[in-house]
């Protein structure tokens, strides 16, 4: 990951992070999740924190932190996937966090696999 695409790639997610951690409301809002939800806004900011944390982290030593970053990514969207299926309210955002948990664990994989 030592191309500037994939450092952007990493800042993109890191603000996406920050966007979480400070904005839930707003967010789930633009992704049609009631920000009402019973422990979602919290939950939205731990997301956010960790994304945040991993996109700063993944830019400053991707060589170091690519494979651990695709195993957390993975583990996120079986979790979210899993939550899915156990409770219909949230479905539609834990959806949505698995898409983007494989998302960015594929751009992880085949940037770590391109660097080296």
């Amino acid at each position: 990951m030592r191309a500037p695409a994939e450092r952007a790639f990493a800042a993109v997610g890191a603000a996406g992070g920050l966007t979480l951690l400070v904005a839930p409301a707003a967010v789930l809002e633009a992704i049609g999740v009631d920000p009402d939800l019973p422990h979602i806004r919290g939950a939205v900011r731990l997301l956010g924190a960790r994304h945040l944390a991993q996109g700063t982290a993944l830019a400053l030593m991707p060589e170091r932190l690519s494979p651990a970053v695709a195993v957390v990514d993975a583990i996120h969207a079986a979790s979210m996937v899993a939550l899915a299926a156990v409770a219909p309210t949230y479905r539609r955002a834990a959806l949505l966090s698995a898409a983007v948990a494989v998302g960015s664990g594929v751009v992880t994989v085949r940037a770590a696999r391109a660097a080296g």
